[in-house]
């Protein structure tokens, strides 16, 4: 009866290892995306509209599934990523963020989104477009600064930042070495908050009226802010011609929580 047991348990590991391993697969897949150049991220920011909240509950529940019904359609060709702005932005109530490495895909995404129920009450605020590139400035770092920069980042912070930037004509026709000068100064200003404060950024020019979409998460925004407080004493920000505007605060939460509260 024993030798059985081992059977049936052997048996049972033999049938869960091929989808043990397409969910590290995809979880992996996840990770690369996150972290390769290359990739193209939409920021799409919504605000429900006033009829919204007209409809019954249950008709706002089964619009709440129509959409995620989206989300699971097009996780094969995006990662998607969910943030709650309502209460915090004006005009605004949730964003998305989606990577993919075809813009199209982001494009066909969002297409369905706005064409379900839901998103017929929605209302596109903002949207910013950016692609991941390789480091520009690090390689002329000193040893000792690419040495920090290695800094793990965060995890699990609850608060979202996005912050899209505008240089100037001179900052395009600077030379390298004055740029990467610039640059070093700009890093100096943010060691010490590579512990509280995770960053990426996606270059935006010709894909949007922005050059720079700066994204950021943090558990400590008086870090944060003494962050930005640095980097606007720093040369390279007599270059920002534009700095936000808007400049969106939100907080990292699951998607079925977001649907959740606004179907309440």
């Amino acid at each position: 009866m024993k030798k059985l047991s081992q059977i049936a348990m052997l048996t049972l590991l033999t049938c869960l290892l091929p989808l043990l391993s397409l969910v590290s697969e995809a979880a992996m897949d996840r990770d690369k995306l996150l972290k390769d150049p290359g990739v193209y991220g939409t920021f799409a920011v919504f605000q429900v509209d006033e009829d919204w909240w007209k409809l019954d509950k249950p008709a706002r529940m089964s619009a709440v599934s129509e959409m995620k019904a989206v989300f699971q359609k097009h996780s094969e060709t995006v990662i998607t990523d969910a943030y709650l702005l309502r209460g915090l932005v004006e005009k605004a109530d949730f964003l998305v963020r989606i990577h993919s490495p075809e813009i199209l895909s982001n494009q066909n995404f969002l297409i369905d989104l706005m064409g379900t129920t839901l998103g017929k009450h929605l209302k596109n605020t903002y949207t910013f477009n950016g692609i991941t590139k390789a480091l520009a400035y690090v390689p002329s770092f000193p040893e000792e600064l690419k040495a920090e920069l290695k800094t793990p980042p965060p995890q699990g912070s609850p608060y979202v930042i996005v912050v899209p930037i505008r240089k100037d004509a001179e900052w395009w026709i600077s030379g390298q070495d004055a740029r990467n000068g610039m640059m070093k100064e700009h890093t100096d200003a943010t060691v010490s908050y590579l512990k509280t404060v995770k960053r990426k950024l996606y270059h935006a020019s010709g894909l949007d009226d922005w050059d720079f979409i700066t994204y950021f998460e943090t558990s400590k925004l008086d870090d944060f802010n003494n962050l930005v407080i640095g980097l606007l004493k720093v040369k390279e920000n007599r270059h920002n011609k534009r700095f936000g505007d808007p400049l969106l605060l939100g907080t990292i939460r699951p998607l079925d929580e977001i649907l959740e509260i606004l179907s309440r």
